[in-house]
């Protein structure tokens, strides 16, 4: 009988530890809600085009438009010739005073492709675009495209990746692995690097020495850009843009090895960009923002890291780089996030997370 007695105060204890673990495992779900709004097949990067629409890319091909209220889609056509291999298809996409930007993997033929970045007058029949900018040479892989798009006064800023060619990253006769910045109409501006002391460069690139950077964010409270990069297996990194400067990949390992597991290079030496944060083992970070509304106010001018292997969102606070804090929101909630978004009026989080646009508010 006592041993009756023992045994159910054990699977009482048990009972309630589990009942507690599930409850504090949710804990960001007591802070937060999610709600899944729609179904989409491997979305890749999205755009407000108002308050209530969104325009999102599915990188096998599709841009769709989504109203966030109704959840009602439509499909948009357009022109482009992308090539739908490994990581490539459509990628970024950017809404700007009624034009539309495209970042792409262009079917250069024979199975070549290069980021690609288009633009077109926004319609919501079809898109006719049209190139802006073409990364050179083009590449037989299907790796390290990159690539987000950030709007700056009359500049494009875009990331284009390595292509998992290594050492092109050191070269800036070539644009894989490196920071474009153009005017938005494609033309070239006349105080990038290669006409302020680095002659040698091609007159796009704004910064080299990356390898595959998946987040790229204009901040409102300080006016620059900040980056997000895929190390190799580890090594991930969030840091700013600056120009002529090289963040050194693949000089530099940046604390991870290469797949095979033999080391690839130091964390960090002078002569190169040093990042804000690093992320040893990988956590595979991809699109960030610096959040900027009023669902989170206390966020404000804080970096969103979002991630596809760690499936997480992570907080940093940065403007003291001598005492970097980094929080994790969630984890393991919706699934790989491709994309962030913050609404433009009411601040909530709008996240492409596996095959779903999911929102996050704050809980009632």
């Amino acid at each position: 009988m006592v041993e009756d007695l023992n045994f159910l105060k054990v699977k009482k204890v048990l009972f309630l530890t589990l009942l507690i673990f599930f409850f504090t495992s949710k804990s960001f779900s007591q802070d937060y809600s999610f709600q899944k709004l729609t179904k989409l097949d491997g979305p890749w990067g999205s755009s407000f085009l108002n308050e209530n629409e969104l325009i999102i890319t599915e990188k096998s091909g599709k841009i769709k438009i989504v109203n966030i209220k109704s959840n009602k889609i439509s499909e948009v056509d357009h022109n482009l010739n992308f090539l739908d291999y490994g990581q490539g298809g459509l990628l970024d996409i950017l809404f700007k005073d009624n034009f539309v930007y495209i970042s792409y993997s262009e079917n250069r033929g024979n199975w070549k492709s290069s980021t690609s970045i288009a633009k077109a007058k926004f319609d919501k029949i079809k898109l006719n675009f049209e190139n802006i900018f073409q990364a050179e040479p083009p590449i037989d892989s299907g790796y390290h495209f990159g690539s987000r798009l950030v709007i700056k006064d009359n500049y494009l800023f875009a990331s284009a990746g390595e292509r998992g060619q290594g050492m092109i990253a050191q070269d800036p006769t070539n644009h894989p692995g490196s920071i474009i910045r153009i005017h938005l109409d494609g033309s070239i501006p006349n105080d990038n690097p290669k006409f302020k002391g680095n002659p040698n460069w091609l007159p796009e690139i704004y910064q080299i020495g990356i390898r595959n950077p998946q987040g790229l964010s204009l901040s409102p409270f300080d006016g620059k850009i900040y980056m997000s990069n895929h190390g190799a297996k580890g090594g991930d990194w969030f840091g700013e843009v600056k120009k002529g400067e090289n963040y050194g990949w693949k000089i530099l390992g940046w604390g991870g090895k290469n797949y095979s597991g033999f080391p690839i290079g130091p964390k960090w030496k002078p002569g190169f960009t040093k990042a804000i944060q690093y992320w040893v083992p990988s956590i595979a970070t991809s699109a960030i923002t610096i959040y900027d509304g009023n669902e989170f106010n206390e966020w404000n001018g804080h970096a969103l890291i979002t991630s596809l292997k760690d499936q997480s969102l992570r907080k940093l606070i940065f403007n003291d780089l001598s005492s970097i804090k980094e929080d994790i929101i969630f984890k393991d909630e919706i699934g790989r996030i491709r994309d962030i978004q913050v609404h433009p009026k009411d601040g909530k989080i709008y996240f492409l997370a596996g095959d779903n646009l999911w929102l996050m508010e704050k809980a009632k």
